[in-house]
């Protein structure tokens, strides 16, 4: 009988990173049966309830732990800064799991751990313990990129990267702005935000490996210079991706239900399903627009819709009130004169299920990561509509590969209905539209073909596996 290696994983109390990474469990144990991972994620107030969902139909090898809760009220009431915090708050809390689970008799001690590279302090713990540790990075290999070369840029930039006139080139990526980079973290040098986050890339220097939720052929220039970048060390790079969610769950299930229902009585190919993920929200100015622009185009459509934010910004990641009922924000006789035109549910959707629907033809998406790679695993065309984070990154990346098309805004950041309409018709009925789906299928077949038995992220996280085992004795790369 094959001897186990135990691997633990952690993450930050953000659905999108926490889905992710156990999603990357499940591919992982699928390829190696030697392998039980124990999860233990912090928390603010008490467990996402989407991640609870998630967690019940885990295999046996895979179990999850959540981490003494942290207090909302105690924290800034800035999400980046929240999110951070509460991950600090949580390392004792974490270092005192994982001494327990090294010394018990009664599993397998611990060999490597796993962190998000927003809870990379937690590297520092498994040097202390003597074990392995890696970085997953839910993100593009772009946005691993960055991560990675940001102690170098933070020397070789002066000043403000908004200010930035020349384009930053960040290793193996097309040369970008710096209003371009994630703005939580990048408007400001002097912010809390941006020490967390260079404070963060400095800390990977711990780390034996980086695992990157990307694909090599989708990524080429990019995948070789993370290569290139860890050559002369040992730090290992492995891109185990698309790694996305395998079918939706969620405590409201009627939502689901309806929502395909809908589209089984749609034409192939003409739903346009609008989407800014599970942390978004809009202004109410821009839901009026949307909306309108959804109305104008005439195109069929599904929108899955939030309440709108507190302040006339887009990209907040909570609202004024998580009970309000959504579509109350929504133009006066909207709905009415839309009811043979869309769908507009509340909060959310089985998402994976919408994508891989026949009837939907295009996706309008804040550029969320996992969003963005569920697109691309089904074949669907995008609208770009970045919000915050690394997401500007990413359409940037979608743009250039010729899989969307992007949303223009207004000098006061609003994306006006005019505009909204013609992109949308752009994209479902325009002249592109037809080389815009060949160039979106022709990437979904890569992305399979990554994914097939000797793909490339299998053979990348099938090596991952068979070093841990080997590898786990001796504590070193």
């Amino acid at each position: 009988m094959a001897k186990t290696t135990h691997i633990v994983v952690t993450s930050i109390p953000v659905f999108s990173h926490q889905s992710s990474i156990i999603e990357f469990c499940k591919r992982l144990i699928h390829l190696h049966h030697h392998i039980h991972v124990t999860c233990i994620f912090p928390t603010i107030d008490a467990p996402i309830p989407a991640t609870l969902k998630l967690l019940e139909s885990l295999p046996s090898s895979i179990n999850c732990t959540f981490l003494p809760p942290i207090n909302k009220q105690d924290l800034p009431h800035d999400v980046v800064l929240e999110i951070e915090l509460a991950v600090v708050q949580s390392m004792p809390s974490l270092r005192s799991s994982l001494r327990l689970l090294c010394s018990t008799s009664t599993c397998t001690p611990v060999s490597a751990l796993v962190v998000d590279p927003f809870a990379s302090h937690a590297l520092e713990i498994a040097k202390d313990l003597n074990l392995l540790s890696f970085v997953y990075f839910p993100l593009s290999a772009m946005g691993t990129s960055l991560f990675l070369h940001l102690p170098t840029l933070h020397e070789q930039v002066s000043g403000e990267y908004k200010d930035h006139t020349d384009p930053i080139q960040i290793p193996g990526c097309i040369p970008i702005h710096g209003q371009d980079l994630p703005p939580e973290f990048f408007h400001d040098r002097s912010s809390p935000a941006y020490g967390f986050f260079l404070l963060h890339s400095k800390n990977f220097s711990l780390a034996h490996g980086f695992l990157v939720n990307s694909f090599s052929k989708m990524e080429a220039s990019t995948a070789r210079a993370l290569q290139k970048m860890h050559n002369n060390s040992t730090q290992l790079v492995y891109l185990v991706g698309p790694i996305i969610q395998n079918g939706s769950k969620s405590i409201d299930e009627s939502n689901g239900s309806d929502c395909l229902k809908w589209l089984e009585n749609q034409t192939p190919n003409t739903v346009l399903y609008v989407s800014f993920g599970s942390a978004c929200t809009l202004s109410q100015q821009q839901i009026n627009e949307l909306a309108l622009g959804l109305e104008v185009s005439g195109q069929k459509f599904l929108w899955v819709l939030r309440e709108p934010s507190n302040s006339i910004n887009v990209g907040n990641h909570s609202a004024t009130n998580d009970h309000d009922d959504p579509l109350k924000f929504l133009p006066q006789g909207f709905l009415e004169r839309t009811k043979e035109q869309g769908l507009v549910v509340p909060f959310w959707a089985p998402q994976t299920q919408i994508l891989s629907h026949i009837s939907t033809g295009g996706f309008l998406t804040h550029c969320g990561w996992n969003s963005t790679l569920e697109s691309l695993v089904f074949g669907v065309p995008m609208i770009t509509w970045p919000l915050f984070s690394e997401q500007r990154m990413n359409a940037m990346l979608l743009e250039g590969l010729g899989v969307g098309l992007k949303v223009r805004f207004n000098e006061i950041g609003i994306a006006e209905r005019d505009e909204i309409a013609k992109v949308i018709r752009d994209l479902m009925i325009g002249e592109e539209r037809s080389e815009i789906r060949q160039r979106i299928e022709d990437l979904k077949d890569v992305a399979a073909g990554a994914l097939a038995e000797d793909g490339s992220s299998t053979m990348a996280l099938s090596l991952f596996g068979t070093q841990m085992k080997n590898l786990s004795l001796c504590n070193e790369i």
